[in-house]
């Protein structure tokens, strides 16, 4: 583990992980708020993980981190959010892994000025913010793809199960309104909770409409339930997951009721099947000969690359904005956020970054690839 990154304090749910050392006068200090506990767990571990491998200077200047437990809860990722703000005086705030949660720290991020990394993905409105910057695909980048593939499978009539959040409904929202452009119509709309431990009431409506899909938008092991359950209920047609659900842990939780469907995702997860032009090839790579290197073979996820693709940004960033100002200031904030706008493109492990001021997604078609399960195994599906 980095030194920067050391020592745990625990108040109620939230624990801390910083360094107890004095900082320098110039450090740059990053806030992350992620769910390491809770029905969160599996996207807020591996981030923490990727956190660990982060470098100790940026442009020079030393990196302080500190990191909370939000249990992918809204309320106290906003409260987080807030004490990096108005305690920590951070110069970046990052998280949270959980849409609901990332929006809180969003508003805090925008109310006080201060750079924000939203690492799951969040709606137009808050992205359209001066102050958030989105790492993950936005559903549309990532549901072209998807689409594109169901109307060349011939798929017209889709089921939709996904949660009951805001991340569910933009996926929902995608496949009702951008869906329409590939012929295909929404015939059931399921949502369950992150937390519920049996969907079947909602597959059971969602087969009864006699869909020519399913289409899950779920992330994490929760999206596991309705893949297993529309199999159990021996529905044979295809299944389409969104890219929230590509972890091992899934294929490991879904066994044999995974096979053959089919996922949206970044490229992280297939890098060595990648071209060698590709842009986002040699970053990723890089990203999982140290995660893999120190976590072991078949550790990798989505989620953890997110916060690799934020120093990725940050390296060309922040030297840009120190000519101007010196970390802990607002001066400095909003010069690293104008830096952050223009100092692209950034090839990062899940695309290729391009922000400016009208657009802080930053990824097109270049984030996207689609995959299939087999033996165990994602495979790139081409």
């Amino acid at each position: 583990m980095n030194r920067f990154l050391s020592g745990i304090a625990a108040v109620a749910t939230v624990v801390s992980l910083s360094a107890f050392s004095t900082p320098a006068l110039a450090d740059i200090t990053i806030g992350v708020t992620i769910p390491t506990t809770g029905p969160g767990a599996a996207l807020g571990i591996p981030l923490k993980n990727s956190i660990e491998l982060w470098p100790e200077e940026i442009g020079g200047e030393k990196v302080k981190v500190i990191l909370l437990d939000d249990a992918g809860d809204p309320s106290i990722a906003t409260t987080n959010a807030r004490r990096f703000a108005n305690d920590d005086k951070v110069d970046v705030i990052m998280g949270s892994a959980l849409t609901p949660a990332a929006i809180g720290a969003a508003g805090v991020a925008a109310e006080v000025g201060v750079p924000h990394f939203a690492i799951s993905p969040v709606p137009p409105p808050v992205a359209k913010g001066k102050w958030t910057f989105v790492l993950p695909q936005y559903s549309s980048v990532l549901a072209k793809a998807m689409f594109s593939r169901m109307q060349k499978d011939g798929i017209k009539r889709v089921s939709f199960i996904g949660f009951a959040d805001s991340y569910g409904q933009q996926w929902v929202d995608e496949l009702k309104n951008t869906g329409k452009e590939y012929g295909l119509e929404v015939v059931s709309d399921e949502r369950y909770a992150r937390a519920d431990t049996s969907v079947s009431g909602q597959v059971l409506k969602a087969l009864a409409a006699k869909p020519d899909a399913v289409f899950i938008g779920a992330s994490g092991t929760g999206a596991a339930l309705p893949q297993i359950g529309v199999r159990e209920r021996g529905f044979k047609g295809p299944v389409y997951v969104v890219s929230g659900a590509v972890t091992f842990e899934f294929l490991r939780i879904a066994g044999k009721a995974v096979e053959n469907t089919v996922f949206s995702s970044g490229p992280i997860m297939v890098a060595e099947d990648q071209p060698d032009d590709s842009p986002t090839k040699a970053e990723g790579l890089a990203y999982l000969k140290a995660y893999e290197g120190k976590f072991g073979p078949n550790t990798r996820t989505q989620f953890g690359s997110h916060v690799w693709d934020a120093m990725v940004i940050l390296n060309k960033a922040v030297p840009v904005a120190l000519k101007t100002a010196k970390p802990g200031t607002n001066e400095f904030r909003a010069a690293l956020r104008d830096a952050i706008e223009s100092s692209g493109p950034y090839n990062a492990t899940h695309g290729v970054f391009e922000f400016t001021p009208d657009d802080h997604y930053g990824l097109d078609e270049r984030g996207a690839v689609l995959l299939t399960a087999k033996d165990g195994k994602f495979q790139l599906l081409k």
